[in-house]
């Protein structure tokens, strides 16, 4: 007897090495509350570190509903290829028991210093190099594109409407992007039990489809449409929200360093959006309360982001455009000129879970009553290579980095229709025949 307990034990904890956390929490959580669901994955995790020593921090979101193209997405942090991917089913947050506490009565953003690192992440290379070595690699890997052209009539003039758009790929690496997740799904959870300023945290009833996504504004409060107080929109000044917390300004000194943003437009507000499958943003142009440059940084789903004069709406959370831009995760997006001033912008419908955090810069003359300057995001200076390295580095920022795309420019013919297949919606560095111009 004692014999077939002990070869059933053997037996089942062979099984449980085959298994990855998610795999097992699916099993043991199935049809129980959010909170002993996250008792059920505390424990779990507890198992795998106390009996599964070696288990990759990857299975924080299971196989059957991770990126279906992950190993694609890892691999494009060695490669300039933009990949695209998908993404199904709700991701898991990480959580340990020491962050089960429903009764944390004071939000203290210095309690959130989760560590982003400007050298490389261990999943990309091993020890040996200075910091210094690792900054410069990462830094070289990351994928700069600036040729966006498309052509359209503006006050009866052919104008490049994509002028200024900037699209910068593996700035963030997998395993930052999955601690910016986890840190957002703490503020999502912070937000719902009232533990974040009142105009922080907006969680809208999902009436219709495209409507509901969550939103979450830090540095200011910005209003996008009339309140019921009368404030028009734009930036409210004597609007509270929470400060940026600690981890955003860590974003925001990378992408100061690493030249994705300038130095004389370091933000110093942002907002988290996070959909749900089918969410969307309708077109717009963002409010020049906040100066130019501004910035997107894409988590969890790839999606497309569409530019155009005339953007249509098409139903519900559908919109049609002459221009398609998919978004790659890691990635960050600047819009300026042109691309964020004449063109206007819209995601449709998201195909699965996604998570967006812009970052912008306030007009010194809406600044709220009650800002003071950050010191933390004071004098940032932009990361310089070693001298041998500088000609290569100048020549990677001049010529938009490593990535390899058709330098097509692309003309909208008149009139803005709805489009049916990839060739009349094209994406990245693809155009239809009739829209394509040969560069000069």
């Amino acid at each position: 007897m004692a014999g077939d307990f002990s070869r059933r034990s053997q037996d089942f904890m062979a099984m449980l090495r085959n298994l990855s956390r998610e795999e097992i929490l699916d099993v043991l959580s199935e049809g129980l509350c959010p909170h002993c669901e996250d008792v059920i994955e505390a424990r779990v995790y507890n198992l795998h570190q106390k009996f599964l020593d070696g288990e990759s921090s990857d299975d924080v979101i299971s196989p059957k509903r991770r990126l279906n193209s992950y190993a694609h997405t890892l691999n494009s942090w060695r490669s300039p290829q933009v990949v695209e991917s998908t993404y199904s089913g709700r991701p898991k947050v990480l959580v340990t028991p020491s962050s089960i506490n429903n009764k944390r009565p004071v939000f203290n953003h210095s309690n959130y210093e989760i560590p982003l690192s400007d050298g490389l992440s261990r999943s990309v290379v091993g020890n040996g190099l200075s910091e210094e070595q690792k900054e410069l690699s990462r830094f070289g890997q990351v994928g700069r594109r600036k040729d966006f052209v498309y052509y359209e009539k503006v006050n009866g003039k052919e104008t490049n409407i994509l002028k200024g758009l900037e699209l910068h790929t593996r700035v963030f690496n997998p395993d930052e992007q999955r601690e910016i997740v986890e840190f957002v799904y703490t503020l999502q959870r912070m937000g719902q039990k009232g533990q974040l300023r009142a105009r922080t945290y907006s969680e809208p009833r999902k009436w219709m489809k495209g409507k509901g996504r969550v939103t979450m504004q830090f540095g200011c409060c910005y209003n996008y449409a009339v309140d019921k107080d009368g404030n028009p929109p734009g930036i409210i000044r004597d609007g509270e929200v929470d400060p940026l917390p600690p981890l955003f300004k860590k974003m925001i000194r990378r992408m100061v360093r690493w030249h994705v943003l300038p130095p004389t437009c370091v933000p110093n507000s942002c907002i988290v959006n996070i959909y749900d499958e089918g969410d969307c943003i309708p077109p717009h142009i963002d409010h020049h309360d906040f100066v130019r440059p501004f910035c997107t940084v894409s988590f969890l789903a790839e999606c497309n982001i569409l530019f155009g004069t005339s953007l249509k709406i098409i139903n519900p959370g559908e919109f049609s455009g002459p221009f398609s831009l998919p978004l790659p995760l890691g990635s960050v997006l600047i819009l300026n000129g042109n691309g964020a001033d004449v063109a206007k912008h819209c995601v449709p419908s998201v195909p699965a879970k996604r998570i967006s955090i812009t970052f912008r810069k306030m007009d010194d003359r809406k600044l709220p009553f009650a800002y003071t300057p950050d010191p933390e995001l004071s004098a940032i200076e932009p990361f310089v290579p070693p001298s041998s390295d500088k000609s290569r580095i100048q020549h990677h920022l001049k010529d938009g980095g490593n990535d390899n795309h058709d330098k097509s420019e692309y003309r909208a013919e008149s009139g803005n229709k709805g489009f049916s297949n990839e060739d009349e919606f094209p994406p990245l560095g693809k155009g239809s025949s009739s829209n394509r111009r040969s560069q000069r």
